[in-house]
């Protein structure tokens, strides 16, 4: 159960790893924990002490045991896996032993020989902080004062890592020798401090603010080249889609050359017509321009003219009128003749029109 509410299955890891300590061989029990999500995140690591030891709260080490390290922080599902966790963590422990031995009066000693006997299982003093437990409900949260520079690792899952369990009640655990493990005393045996130890000490110090400047410094790098990268594919994206508008207009433009020509040549033709058509209507009559195929037709084309001829005729009498060029009687005496003609000319037209089977209305 989670810190949220949430509950997940998750897969625990338990047993020790040999951690090479200024030359003697410790077995530090430790706990993995894979999500259902695994290797696509990372796992969670606690260092499990026994009822012999207690938790040395560092660097890479909480106060409630949980272990981290910039490979955890930094886990890819395509290139890290248990195994490279677990070298690094040996490389960790050996600069800084994540536990130490406590006598019957509870007070730290130095490390003591190696185990010369296999590496045993621990088993887990409690389950993650969070998780049920009976009779008792559940672990509260007891925040620490961490001073990891890493932060907690991210999970893309939604849902936050189990807390760290607590402090580990006194149980009873196989007992492996009077031999502790390394402690947090930098004294020698007869409780001097030798420059051996400040050495060592010193060149600790050193590699761990080198990492941590390392990692920053690659981190730095790592995201100055990926904004580059992202500004050479919008580069490139930009160049591909001038090239394809270049490529567009240029088509445009031939495009338009051949409409200027064709156009070009239309106008030349047009114009040719034009005065073909000037030339041979100065020297042909107007009247042989219409020719029909019989003379009945002839005869409607004529009548029509003729029709349209007096109407234009009463037209511009009746502006003559209004202009006062001639007087009123002269009007009607003209008008009344032009009418009577008309007439005929429309019933005479009616009638070809007839023979010709053409319809009445014109």
């Amino acid at each position: 159960v989670f810190n949220d509410g949430t509950a997940r299955e998750l897969v625990s890891l338990n047993g020790t790893i040999p951690v090479n300590y200024r030359g003697s061989i410790y077995n530090i029990p430790v706990q993995l924990w894979l999500f259902d999500t695994h290797p696509y995140n990372p796992p969670i690591c606690f260092v499990k002490p026994t009822s012999t030891m207690l938790i040395k709260q560092g660097k890479h080490v909480d106060a409630n045991g949980r272990v981290y390290l910039p490979y955890l922080h930094e886990w890819k599902a395509n290139a890290s896996d248990l195994v490279g966790l677990i070298q690094v963590m040996l490389v960790v422990f050996g600069e800084e032993p994540p536990v130490f031995s406590r006598t019957s009066a509870g007070q730290a000693v130095a490390p003591m020989g190696p185990f010369n006997h296999g590496y045993p299982s621990y088993p887990a003093a409690g389950p993650p902080m969070g998780s049920y437990v009976p009779g008792g409900g559940t672990y509260p949260y007891q925040p620490t004062a961490n001073s990891t520079n890493y932060p907690p690792y991210p999970f893309s899952g939604g849902s936050a890592y189990p807390a760290p369990p607590p402090a580990q009640p006194q149980i009873s655990q196989p007992h492996y020798g009077s031999q502790p493990v390394p402690g947090t005393s930098a004294m020698s045996r007869d409780g001097v401090i030798s420059e051996e130890h400040i050495r060592a000490s010193l060149v600790s110090a050193i590699t761990d603010k080198l990492r941590w400047r390392l990692n920053e410094e690659v981190s730095r790098a790592q995201a100055e080249l990926e904004a580059l990268q992202r500004t050479e594919e919008e580069l490139r994206n930009g160049q591909r889609s001038l090239q394809d508008m270049a490529g567009r207009i240029t088509r445009e433009i031939g495009d338009v050359d051949q409409n200027i020509d064709l156009l070009k040549k239309k106008d030349e033709e047009i114009t040719s017509a034009l005065e073909k058509m000037e030339s041979q209507s100065e020297s042909s009559n107007i009247d042989e321009a219409v020719v029909t195929t019989a003379p009945l037709y002839k005869q409607i084309l004529n009548l029509y003219a003729e029709e349209n001829a007096i109407e234009d005729t009463i037209f511009y009498l009746g502006e003559a009128l209004r202009q006062g060029v001639i007087d009123l009687d002269v009007f009607l005496k003209h008008v009344r003749l032009l009418a009577r003609k008309q007439f005929q000319l429309r019933a005479l037209m009616q009638k070809a029109r007839k023979t010709a089977c053409l319809t009445d209305h014109y």
